[in-house]
């Protein structure tokens, strides 16, 4: 298993890195990165960039049994960019890694700093009929 310590730290640099940036910009971008593991780590922050500045109460990623992956916030039924098939399937296995959920169904919460100060989200994993979904929870302001 890959120390995921070190993807913590990178999504938490990416978060530095884009935290001025227009997060679902970014996120419409990312179809047309070659480099998978960077798109997902880069998905991972821009998606929490996002929900921490729009007051999302949760973003939801899904892999149909088709393989698609498409991409959803809760605070209003709006469909996100998706990150593409590749970034996605990536997306999965780096919150895996992340999170150590290796189980169908399981949840934690993940500490994450961004600049000065820290969040906590809570990640969701179900897998059902194999579909896939992986569920961010933000905190209310």
């Amino acid at each position: 298993m890959k120390d995921s310590g070190s993807i913590h730290k990178k999504v938490q640099e990416m978060c530095d890195c884009y935290t001025t940036s227009d997060p679902l910009k970014e996120m419409s971008r990312l179809k047309n990165d070659s480099d998978t593991e960077a798109a997902a780590v880069k998905w991972l922050a821009l998606a929490a960039l996002h929900g921490v500045n729009n007051n999302a109460k949760e973003i939801s990623i899904h892999r149909g049994n088709d393989g698609k992956i498409t991409v959803f916030a809760e605070y209003r039924t709006t469909e996100l960019p998706s990150p593409g098939q590749d970034a996605g399937l990536r997306i999965f296995k780096t919150f895996r890694e992340m999170t150590h959920i290796d189980a169908d169904k399981g949840k934690t919460a993940l500490a994450l700093g961004i600049r000065d100060s820290s969040i906590e989200l809570n990640v969701k994993i179900r897998v059902k009929e194999g579909t896939e979904k992986i569920s961010i929870g933000f905190p209310k302001k």
